[in-house]
């Protein structure tokens, strides 16, 4: 997984133009979209606008830099180092850019990757990445090019490659069977890529999918579950915490199975649909739903602690960066937490007084905490002290795009990826 990523899971709110391209991309049809979009609450609560005015922002200068290559002082977007054109095509997800050694990837077709300094092409694939799957790392470095990118076969073969990420070079390849439909990978640790599948009926139907382990070595099958009937194989999202697999789903459900052997450890309904990111620390699985953000223990399930957002408030994804977890709810409060017990570190409103947008993928570079939102007017990359929760900066492209703004870093540069926009702003 890249640096600044932490796990999947659930989001509570209407993410409007983003969650329908996302479903739609994912394969759903009409039908279960409608049913996945019933009964989700609205994203952003009216925010007032204080006496603090909204920051300035810079719009994007393709081939230029900042002054010594720096970002610049508080209230001052700096101008983009590079923007490049892509063949970006983004559904929202926070795995569907990635940056690890020394190249950025955002999901596409042609698939191509730029140097993170230049914004140079340094390897592109025709086939490119399937729509609305994830693009997973195992353990690169950020920087020596080691570690693998893990793709489902953007021939639809029934294929799952493993690519260098510096060369583009195919370095891995695993076939599930031809019993099975539409492999991709929903999670990766240092020995196994776990994947779902449609199981394949006699007539070509699918009613149930199954999830297996990959030997990220050999590429053979590990083990591999049948999921229960009534679940979907789109809509997942998955983190690897030590010996457990955890995921949620469309389904309500938030499941841990056993890394080694497939076995269902435990399994529960949430009480709000997963729409996005959950995060994953120690022997914790941290999930937002609706107004209270609950964690529990990867062991057994049971709650370890709880926090409550303010009435008719909804908390976003959360990110645990560098220790401390990171969120923002629909009323444009940011928190930061301790994710081992839930206490507060700080809390800030710096986004309400400032009538911006609320972030709902964060990365972390030293002291500044980057967050990228889901609607552009007013929003884009937000800059925020990671100590305080103030708000610094925010870049937007002016473009209009309705894409959801992604964003990742190799810490020397922070990506922002606007529809088919890539910016690499300075860290």
């Amino acid at each position: 997984m890249s640096k600044g990523l932490a796990g999947y899971g659930t989001t509570a709110g209407r993410s409007s133009r983003r969650r329908i391209l996302r479903l739609a991309g994912a394969g759903l049809t009409m039908a279960a979209l409608g049913a996945g979009l019933t009964g989700c609450e609205d994203e952003l609560a009216t925010g007032g606008t204080g006496s603090t005015p909204p920051p300035r922002t810079a719009s994007p200068e393709p081939e230029g830099e900042g002054e010594d290559g720096k970002a610049p002082e508080d209230g001052q977007a700096p101008a983009p180092l590079w923007t490049k054109s892509t063949s970006a095509q983004t559904y929202g997800d926070n795995d569907e850019l990635v940056a690890v050694a020394g190249v950025v990837i955002a999901s596409g077709a042609p698939l191509a990757a730029l140097d993170g300094a230049t914004g140079a092409e340094r390897w592109s694939l025709p086939d490119g990445a399937v729509p609305g799957a994830p693009l997973l790392l195992d353990g690169g470095d950020g920087g020596g090019g080691n570690g693998t990118l893990y793709l489902a076969s953007g021939k639809y073969d029934g294929s799952v490659i493993g690519y260098a990420p510096a060369s583009g070079k195919e370095t891995w390849r695993s076939h599930l069977g031809k019993e099975y439909r539409q492999p991709r990978p929903v999670a990766v640790d240092g020995t196994q890529v776990y994947v779902i599948a449609e199981i394949l009926e006699a007539d070509n139907s699918s009613r149930t999918n199954v999830i297996a382990a990959l030997n990220s070595s050999t590429g053979k099958l590990v083990w591999k579950e049948q999921r229960d009937l009534g679940t979907q194989q789109n809509g997942v999202h998955a983190a690897v915490q030590g010996r457990y697999l955890v995921y949620t789903d469309f389904k309500k459900n938030l499941t841990v199975r056993d890394t080694a052997t497939g076995r269902q450890v435990w399994t529960q309904k949430t009480t709000k649909t997963s729409y996005g990111p959950f995060a994953v620390h120690q022997d914790l699985v941290i999930v937002p739903q609706g107004q209270k953000l609950q964690a529990f223990a990867l062991s057994d399930g049971s709650e370890k602690w709880s926090v409550e957002a303010e009435q008719f408030t909804t908390f976003r994804e959360p990110a645990v960066l560098d220790d401390v977890l990171y969120i923002a709810d629909s009323g444009r409060t940011l928190w930061a937490l301790d994710p081992r017990t839930g206490k507060k570190v700080w809390q800030s409103t710096s986004l309400k007084d400032a009538g911006a947008q609320v972030p709902r993928q964060f990365v972390r570079v030293g002291s500044t905490l980057y967050g990228a939102t889901d609607l552009d007017e007013k929003g884009g990359v937000h800059a925020l002290d990671a100590k305080t929760g103030a708000l610094r900066w925010t870049f937007n492209d002016k473009s209009g795009d309705y894409h959801a703004w992604l964003v990742a870093t190799d810490g020397k540069h922070v990506f922002a990826l606007h529809g088919k926009k890539l910016h690499a702003l300075p860290a």
